[in-house]
């Protein structure tokens, strides 16, 4: 038989092996990266972000993305939130998709038409931005980041 002192120790052992069982199983869930928007020119429309893991179709085609979200503007900002992803090197693309028909508006030169964004701000320059320019290095937990729209 345990001794009230064993007993007690054995309770706390225990609950601190579950705890942190726990805690590990959790974690996935709590990697969230939250992408603050700003610049929007208005509060029209929705704001579409997507989160891609490498070059191919990045920022163009959002459909091949690893996640991709909507969010409402308000005050000519909004907020993007990409949770349960694993760590590893990613990038942002950000449409302010003003007449939310969800996609991208352009001209007959290709030129957008609507505010486009990227992580670590990087500007279009002769064609959409490249992903090596935008990505960044997603360790878990939770990060923020924040982007800024232009309208070319």
């Amino acid at each position: 038989m345990l001794g009230i002192r064993q007993t007690a120790i054995f309770v706390v052992g225990l609950c601190a092996t579950t705890c942190v069982t726990s805690a590990q199983q959790k974690a996935p869930d709590q990697n969230i990266i939250v992408v603050k928007i700003t610049g929007l020119r208005s509060d029209k429309g929705q704001v579409i972000c997507a989160l891609f893991s490498s070059a191919a179709d990045f920022p163009k085609n959002m459909d091949k993305a690893v996640a991709g979200t909507k969010s409402q503007v308000s005050g000519r900002q909004a907020t993007c939130q990409f949770t349960g992803i694993a760590p590893g090197t990613y990038a942002v693309s950000v449409i302010h998709d003003e007449n939310s028909n969800g996609k991208l508006d352009t001209s007959f030169l290709g030129i957008p038409k609507e505010g486009v964004g990227s992580s670590n701000n990087v500007r279009p320059h002769l064609g959409p931005p490249k992903f090596a320019a935008a990505a960044f290095s997603y360790t878990g937990g939770r990060l923020e980041l924040n982007i800024t729209v232009i309208y070319l």
